[in-house]
Formats: structure tokens, sequence, C-alpha cells
């Protein structure tokens, strides 16, 4: 293990008495996730969503168009039933959603992990695309405290606009407020990565052991986006369809026994197909009435899985006739994800620290 810096800031060497005192040199370590609204409440869901469904990313209609009807329509409504969706799943101890309880618990572990292996010579700490703690204050942060040297981790798997992309935009639009900018990096998306795919095994095998009935199907819930976004460009489909396979392949399974689907549809748009709402209750109908499902896009359950898998999408499953319903939870703090997290963060941290 390397030696500790301490964090008293000194005047470099050779420099003259009155020059700006200077921390020692750390390197940075961002985790970034999605983002979380602050409470339940209307006004603090109207904060989160129309900063959300502000990004250009997510929504990219022209902004005279989208702006009325989502300040004057959407906002005005919306607000209301996502609160009560967040509510249904609210970590009412902590006061915050599950993906922030999460996402801290995965922060501490990576910290404790990295500083095991280089010591005080990193900062790590987490930040969320939309809502709080934002990505700008915790750049801030980091060079304050620093930090020359920055990774940016967005926990996104599969890399799409309206998920790595804006988390990257979000950090670089960061990086032009500072004076003296860090240098910076960006994890690529893991969609392949092998101890990812064997942490995503592992969970399934775990969850398969312990039901009481063997599921049938496994049905692979990925986020959706608009099938426009494909034929623009953006990798996702791909990519999601490129998980399931090695995913299939590290089972040993075939063809029947896992497929791909894409949920949260939103807008008037043609998205991504097959939709998990509507899958679900075909495989009911064909008289496949046990299945898990889990969500390889997600490194956290959060409103996505806890409220609209495990209800919204079992009701779907249950009211076409299945009987035996199992979601397999995401990764989240596993010991099996956080090897896999810690290991793609050690590799791209190769140049910059002298292990």
């Amino acid at each position: 293990m390397p030696e500790s810096n301490t964090d008293a800031a000194i005047c470099p060497m050779h420099a003259p008495s009155d020059h700006p005192k200077v921390k020692p040199a750390k390197v940075g370590i961002l985790l970034a996730n999605l983002g979380t609204p602050d409470g339940t409440d209307y006004w603090s869901m109207r904060r989160y969503l129309n900063e959300f469904l502000s990004d250009k990313r997510v929504v990219d209609y022209s902004a005279w168009l989208w702006q009325p009807l989502l300040q004057l329509v959407i906002l005005t409504k919306r607000p209301f039933s996502s609160g009560a969706a967040y509510k249904s799943i609210w970590n009412e101890e902590a006061n915050e959603s599950p993906l922030l309880t999460i996402t801290k618990a995965q922060t501490a572990d990576m910290k404790k992990r990295l500083q095991q292996v280089y010591g005080d010579d990193v900062v790590v700490d987490f930040c969320m695309r939309y809502g709080n703690p934002s990505t700008k204050s915790k750049v801030r942060e980091m060079v304050d405290a620093g930090c020359q040297k920055i990774l940016f981790f967005p926990l996104y798997p599969h890399y799409a606009g309206a998920t790595s992309a804006t988390a990257n935009d979000q950090f670089f639009r960061a990086l032009m407020d500072e004076k003296w900018q860090p240098v910076a990096r960006v994890v690529e998306p893991y969609f392949e990565d092998p101890a990812y795919i064997d942490a995503l095994a592992q969970s399934i095998e775990t969850a398969y052991e312990a039901a009481e009935t063997k599921p049938e199907v496994l049905v692979c819930s990925y986020h959706g986006v608009p099938q426009r976004y494909l034929m623009e460009g953006d990798p996702y489909h791909c990519q999601c369809q490129k998980t399931t396979r090695l995913l299939k392949e590290r089972l040993g399974w075939d063809d029947t026994q896992i497929i791909t689907t894409f949920q949260s549809r939103f807008g008037p748009e043609e998205w991504l197909q097959p939709y998990t709402v509507e899958e679900v209750a075909r495989l009911a109908e064909r008289g496949k009435t046990n299945i898990a499902v889990c969500a390889p896009a997600f490194s956290a359950d959060c409103i996505e899985t806890l409220e609209e898998i495990n209800e919204e999408i079992k009701e779907s499953f249950e009211e076409a006739g299945g009987e035996h319903f199992t979601y397999i939870p995401c990764l989240n703090d596993s010991d099996a994800h956080m090897d896999a997290l810690s290991g793609i963060v050690q590799r791209n941290l190769k140049g910059w620290l002298g292990i």
C-alpha cells in the first residue's frame, strides 16, 4: 500500500511565501447514477421530473413543442402519480429513495476496497445526474480535496445517449467551471465484462436455487429507449442483446430459457420491443405460468425495478394467468458485483497510481 498523503495544504517548493497553498495531489473516483427526488411530495417530484424530462438527451423534441406540454400538462399531473409510486418503495427509515441508499452502500464498499490498495491517495464519492448530490457539487468537493485527476464512472453497464452520455455531459460541464481543471477519464460501458456477467449469473443461480418451483423462463428486462435511437446509431439495443447472449452462455442455457425485453415506455413513439409488460402476459397465455425477471441494465434497484417490475409488470403477468413471478434483485452492493466494479476501476486507474 502506498504511503498516505496528508490533507494539509502547503506552499509549493521554491514558490514565494505568499503563493496560494496547494493540497497534496489525489485521484478522485466519482461514481454516477441516474438520480433521485429529495422526497415524495409534489414539489420535490416536480423539481426532479422537470430536470429529468428537460434533458435533451432524454427527450429530444424541439423545446418550443415539448416545454409547454411538459410545464403546463405533464408536470401538473405526473408528480402526484410518480410521488405515489416512489412512496410505495421509499426508505422511510433513512427518508430517501432505495437508489440513494444502495448507491451510498456501493460507494462505501468501493472506498474500503480502493483504500486497501491505494491508501489515502484516492477519494471515492458518488453523484447523481438529476437531483442530489449533484455532479457539479461533487466535482467541486473533489477539486477542493486536491484531486488533480478524476475517474468518472457512470454506473450503467450499457451505453445509451439517455444514460451514459448525459451523465458524461454533466461531468464535462462541471469541469468547465473549474479554474484548475483536473485531468479526467471516463469508464467505458461494461456490458460484456466477464466479472459483471458472472455476477449476474450468480444472482440468477442463487434465485433459482431458492425458488420453490424452478422458473420456466428468465425475462431479462432492460430499460427501453425509442426505436428511432437505434436507427440513429445508439448502440444500446445491441449491447443489451449481447449481455443476454453472454449470460445465456455462462448459465449453459438454450434459447427457450431466456429472453430479452424492454420496459418503461414513455410517449407516443415506438420503443424497443418486445415490451416487458406485454411479453410477460403473452408468456402466461402460452402456458409459461412460472417466470423470473431480472434487470441487467440497472446497477441498483430503483423505481423501475421495485415498483414497475415487481408491481406493474408482475400484475400484468398474473392477470394473464401467471402463477409464480420471481423478481431477481439488481446486483446492488453484492460482493460479486463490487468485485466486478472495483476491478473495472483498478484497470482504469493504471498509469495514474503506482500499483
